[in-house]
């Protein structure tokens, strides 16, 4: 493996057509993190790759593993348990307004984690 990431990957939830969250009926919804998108970017560059992280062992989970191993990054070290996943919001800035970024990863099976759970 020549990288490795280790980070917590969440679930994004985006408001369409640069609205705020709270003019929003609706959200876009696609998975992200910091860790995660160099893993992706890497992997699209054809470099070794994995991702390291947990996830909970529902839908949700296995769905944000299923978009990041779509990209060729190895997640077999991947934890599956805890129940939830993390999530932020994002509304898209405009020229007037900056792009604004809520986190909500509390008690997220990554947050959760033990180091003592990776076999390090």
């Amino acid at each position: 493996m020549k990288v490795v990431a280790f980070g917590e990957i969440m679930l994004r939830l985006k408001t369409p057509d640069n609205l705020r969250i709270m003019q929003s009926d609706d959200f876009e919804a696609s998975y992200g993190g910091a860790e995660a998108n160099v893993a992706v970017s890497l992997a699209m560059y054809e470099d070794k790759c994995a991702f390291v992280s947990k996830v909970p062992n529902n839908p949700v989970g296995m769905s944000a593993l299923s978009e990041v191993r779509h990209y060729g990054v190895n997640t077999e070290y991947m934890l599956r348990g805890g129940d939830r996943l993390g999530i932020y919001f994002f509304e898209k800035g405009t020229d007037i307004r900056s792009t604004n970024v809520v986190y909500d990863r509390a008690f997220s099976a990554f947050s959760l984690t033990q180091p003592s759970e990776y076999h390090w």
